[in-house]
C-alpha cells in the first residue's frame, strides 16, 4: 500500500513543480494606476471603431474618459502630447466567447474552473473564478486586446458570462458588465467527417430529442417562476428571469442552418432575441437572420469547414458573406491562449472580401453592442472610457501589427509579459538581437 502512497506523492510534487516552473516563473506587473493627467495623441491615423477613419488626427482623453477627437494636431493646454506621426490608432479589442482565467494549464486538472458539474446550470457565474493573476491576459494586451467576455462552457446550459478588462487587481476590480449573457449550447445531432459513429443514428436522435424536450420545459418552468412570487428561492429558476426580462443575452451555439432556423424559433416564442455563436451555415439563411435581426458571434476562420463537402475556404468567407448580406458579426477564437491572435482573424475576414474597417468594427464595436457595453466601449467617440493602443503598423496584420502603448479606462497599462521576459532571456543567452 506504501507504493500507492508514494507514487501519488511523486505524482503531486510533478504538478506542483510544473505549475511553480511554469506558471509562477515570473511575477506579473502590479495594474497601472488612475490617469493623473490629459493625454492627447497627435498626428495619427485614427481608427474609430464604427467603420470610420480620421487622418493626421488628435485624440484627448483625461480621467479615464476621451474628450476629444478630431483632425489635425492641435492640443490643449495642459495635455501630456504624444506625438504618434505615421502611426495607428485603435479601440481596444473585445474576446467574445473565451475561457480566459477560467483555465491556465490544460494538462493540469486543477487549472481548469470553466464546465461545472450539471446539464442547466443558468446560475453559474463565470466572473467570480476569474483569475487576474493568470500569466495569458498580459500576452493579450501586447496584440490589442484589452477587454475578454469570461465565458463558462459544458451542458446545455453553461451559465452567465461576464466582461473584463485586463489590467486589474481582482475580479470585482476587472469587471466592466456582470452577467451580460446566458450561454445554451442547442441539442444536436453529432455529424462526423471521419468513419462510423458511436451509437447509430436513430441513438443520437432520441438523446437529442429527449435534451430538446429538458429544455422546453426548463424554460417552462422558469418562466412561470418569473412571472410568479415564490416561496422559497430556486438559484437555477431566478437566474433565468435575466433573459426573459432582457436585461441579459441569450447566446445560442449553433452551426447547421437547421439547428440555427430551431433555436432562433425556440428563443422567439420565449420573446427572447439570441445572438447565434458558430453558425457554420448562417450564410446560407441571411434573409432570415435579417428579419429576425440576428447578429452572428463567427468562429475562427482559421479552420476546416463543418462538411465534407463544403468549400475549404468557407471559414475564411463565411464572415464577409454574412456582413456583407447585412448580417451583424462578431469575430471569435477559440479558447484562451490563442486569443492574442483575434486581430489576426479579423485581418482574414478581411482579406477574403469584407471592408477592413468593418471587419475591425466585428472585434471592437459589434462585439461591445452584443456584449452591452458599447455606450462606454467598443469605439473612440467622446464620452466613452479611453481604452485604446498605439501601434506602429496595421494591427490586423500579424507581420505589421507592433503595440507601442496601451490604455485602459486611461491608465496606461504595461506591455510586458512572460512571452517577451523569456524571448529576451534566451536572446541574451545565445547573444541575438531583441526586438
Amino acid at each position: 500500500m506504501n507504493k500507492y502512497i508514494i507514487a501519488a506523492a511523486l505524482s503531486l510534487f510533478s504538478v506542483t513543480s510544473f505549475v511553480s516552473s511554469t506558471g509562477f516563473a515570473q511575477a506579473n506587473i502590479s495594474p497601472a494606476p488612475k490617469q493623473s493627467q490629459a493625454i492627447a495623441i497627435t498626428g495619427a491615423t485614427i481608427h474609430i471603431g464604427n467603420g470610420s477613419v480620421i487622418e493626421n488626427g488628435t485624440l484627448v482623453f483625461d480621467k479615464g474618459k476621451i474628450v476629444s477627437v478630431s483632425a489635425g494636431t492641435a492640443v490643449q493646454s495642459g495635455a501630456t502630447e504624444i506625438k504618434a506621426n505615421g502611426k495607428h490608432i485603435y479601440p481596444g479589442f473585445i474576446a467574445p466567447i473565451t475561457n480566459l482565467g477560467l483555465t491556465e494549464f490544460e494538462s493540469v486538472k486543477a487549472t481548469l474552473d470553466f464546465n461545472e458539474i450539471g446539464n442547466l446550470n443558468p446560475h453559474i457565474r463565470s466572473l467570480v473564478a476569474y483569475n487576474t493573476d493568470s500569466k495569458v491576459p498580459a500576452t493579450l494586451r501586447s496584440n490589442g486586446v484589452l477587454m475578454a467576455q469570461i465565458t463558462p462552457q459544458g451542458g446545455t446550459i453553461a451559465g452567465s458570462s461576464s466582461v473584463v478588462q485586463l489590467d486589474a487587481w481582482n475580479w470585482e476590480d476587472a469587471a466592466i458588465r456582470t452577467d451580460d449573457a446566458i450561454h445554451l449550447n442547442w441539442p444536436v445531432i453529432p455529424r462526423s467527417r471521419f468513419g462510423r459513429m458511436a451509437m447509430s443514428e436513430e441513438a443520437m436522435r432520441e438523446r437529442r430529442d429527449a435534451a430538446l424536450s429538458e429544455l422546453e420545459s426548463f424554460f417552462a418552468e422558469a418562466k412561470a417562476y418569473s412571472e410568479g412570487k415564490p416561496a422559497l428561492v430556486n438559484p437555477r429558476l431566478a437566474a433565468m428571469k435575466r433573459i426573459f426580462d432582457g436585461s441579459e443575452r441569450l447566446f445560442i451555439t449553433a452551426d447547421s442552418q437547421k439547428d440555427i432556423v430551431a433555436a432562433v424559433n425556440f428563443a422567439k416564442k420565449h420573446k427572447i432575441t439570441p445572438v447565434i455563436v458558430g453558425g457554420d451555415e448562417a450564410h446560407l439563411i441571411t434573409d432570415f437572420l435579417k428579419e429576425n435581426n440576428i447578429t452572428v458571434v463567427v468562429k475562427q476562420p482559421h479552420a476546416l469547414p463543418n462538411g465534407v463537402d463544403d468549400d475549404v475556404n468557407l471559414p475564411y468567407k463565411n464572415g464577409a458573406m454574412l456582413a456583407n448580406a447585412g448580417v451583424p458579426i462578431v469575430i471569435s477564437i477559440e479558447g484562451y491562449w490563442q486569443q492574442r491572435n483575434l486581430p489576426f482573424m479579423a485581418g482574414t475576414v478581411a482579406a477574403w472580401g469584407l471592408d477592413k474597417e468593418k471587419a475591425l468594427q466585428a472585434i471592437t464595436l459589434n462585439t461591445a453592442r452584443v456584449l452591452g457595453i458599447d455606450k462606454t466601449a467598443g469605439s473612440l467617440e467622446v464620452g466613452k472610457d479611453a481604452t485604446l493602443f498605439i501601434s506602429s503598423g496595421d494591427a490586423l496584420n500579424m507581420t505589421t501589427i507592433n503595440v507601442e502603448t496601451a490604455f485602459i479606462q486611461g491608465r496606461n497599462i504595461s506591455l510586458d509579459n512572460l512571452h517577451k521576459q523569456l524571448n529576451k532571456k534566451f536572446s541574451e543567452k545565445y547573444g541575438l538581437k531583441v526586438n
